[in-house]
């Protein structure tokens, strides 16, 4: 690897170190493999105290007491980035000559043998914000990263989620904090979580029709910038230029104030995270605080929308589009398991599929997949919102919960209106209306037993579509 063009495509002071692991877990020498320029500089003549020694000029691969003070935190930091592969951003103080260093330590892809390396970039933090690195915005930066822990370890992520996103508002003083996820590739969006102060009026993201054009919108805005802070009437005018049919959103919603980030991961932007009305005051703060988040928050959510659509695939019917039997067997199986907590009101139909055996035969496979994809078309047109599942072959479950008997009947009596035709989508139906403490298995099989019942009288009427 060639680590001296890495290291000089950092603008920020940046040297390569590498980190030698022993068999034990401990580790040996660390060195500075090279840097950039700036890196070179600052240690060829270092504003710190080195003991009186002799500075002498950068070798390659060197190790780095030679030029630099022995510190078991930076041991520490190098270590857990280059062996670990856990990124760190810290600031370090240095007594003499009473300097800070705003320091960001990252792992590099890449061994040889029993060796890692990472980055070790660094700036001297100008003394005019030191303010930043108070006690105070130390807790803020501790209470934001236990929070995000929470997310490794938690079994209902997106209530975890929302616990997050209204710590993030409480910390920003915002109005409204909110997290959305975008997807390019099938051209959508959706809320994750958002969290609102008691009282706000504010018009939010969502309430405006082209909502996803707005959010696509902030990936040219803020551009290759890491976030997007808007805290004043100048930085409006600015958005007013650039991104004219956001800032008239903006406006209307009642937007004075915008800290916003991207959630990053491998090059994709997967969402954003932003802040309105928050306390501009705090804004450098706030920039500092959500800068720790989202590097946290990214990797989750990546991982969250994997999950989600392993889910999909796993739970969808690749055919039809609606769920599959795994879904059904899952939900029904936590129907059982949670039957005594399970006190709404549920309707239970079976709707098999007159004839698809018979088209199969007469015209082909592909004829009876297009007949079960018109089926399940219908079926969703007329249970909409409702779960709709493919029970296996030509037999769709349908689930309704919170209905009252009278919407399950109109909602049956709809599906078999549009579906009389016995040469394309027709129905038998059965179904079974569940009040509190219903057996769902139960119910399923009475709506089994009443399908088939109507199945009969279809093949009665129609004989000529019974093949069998």
């Amino acid at each position: 690897m060639d680590f001296q063009k890495f290291a000089d495509g950092f603008v920020t002071m940046t040297g390569i170190m590498s980190v030698r692991k022993f068999s034990d877990g401990s580790y040996g020498d660390i060195r500075i493999v090279t840097g950039n320029k700036e890196y070179i500089r600052l240690i060829e003549n270092p504003p710190y105290d080195v003991g009186g020694r002799a500075i002498e000029k950068f070798v390659p691969n060197s190790a780095y007491e030679k030029y630099l003070p022995k510190n078991l935190s930076f041991e520490d930091l190098c270590y857990s980035a280059a062996i670990l592969k856990k990124p760190t951003h810290t600031y370090v103080y240095m007594n003499e000559p009473n300097l800070w260093f705003n320091v960001f330590v990252m792992p590099i892809d890449y061994e040889e043998g029993d060796v890692g390396y990472c980055t070790y970039s660094t700036k001297i933090a100008d003394v005019t914000d030191l303010d930043l690195m108070s006690t105070q915005a130390m807790h803020i930066y501790s209470d934001v990263i236990k929070t995000c822990i929470k997310l490794h370890g938690t079994d209902d992520f997106e209530q975890t989620m929302k616990d997050v996103i209204k710590d993030i508002r409480v910390i920003c003083k915002a109005e409204v904090c909110s997290l959305m996820l975008v997807d390019t590739g099938t051209g959508t969006c959706s809320m994750l979580a958002t969290n609102i102060r008691e009282g706000s009026v504010i018009k939010r993201v969502t309430q405006f029709v082209n909502f996803y054009d707005i959010a696509l919108s902030w990936i040219d805005t803020i551009g290759d910038n890491d976030c997007l802070i808007i805290k004043n009437e100048q930085d409006m005018k600015y958005i007013e230029q650039i991104n004219n049919p956001w800032y008239l959103t903006l406006e209307e919603a009642g937007v004075d104030s915008v800290v916003m980030f991207p959630l990053r991961y491998n090059n994709e932007v997967l969402g954003f995270i932003w802040a309105t009305n928050f306390a501009t005051e705090n804004a450098l703060r706030i920039k500092e605080t959500l800068e720790l988040t989202t590097y946290f928050l990214s990797s989750e959510v990546a991982s969250y929308k994997l999950m989600k659509q392993l889910e999909h695939i796993s739970y969808t019917d690749l055919l039809t589009g609606v769920k599959n039997r795994n879904a059904m067997n899952s939900r029904v199986s936590a129907m059982t398991a949670d039957s005594e907590s399970f006190s709404e009101p549920y309707c239970v139909i079976f709707a098999d599929l007159n004839g698809l055996k018979l088209t199969n035969d007469r015209y082909g496979h592909s004829a009876g997949d297009l007949l079960l994809k018109k089926a399940a078309i219908a079926l969703q047109e007329v249970f909409e919102g409702d779960e709709i599942y493919r029970a296996g072959g030509d037999e769709f479950l349908i689930i309704m919960v919170g209905c009252d008997k009278d919407e399950c009947e109109r909602k049956i009596a709809l599906l078999k209106d549009r579906s009389q035709d016995p040469d394309g989508v027709s129905f038998a139906v059965g179904y079974s209306y569940g009040d509190n403490g219903c057996d769902v298995r139960d119910a399923m099989h009475t709506a089994d037993v009443d399908m088939y019942r109507d199945k009969e009288e279809f093949y009665k009427k129609h004989p000529e579509r019974k093949l069998r």
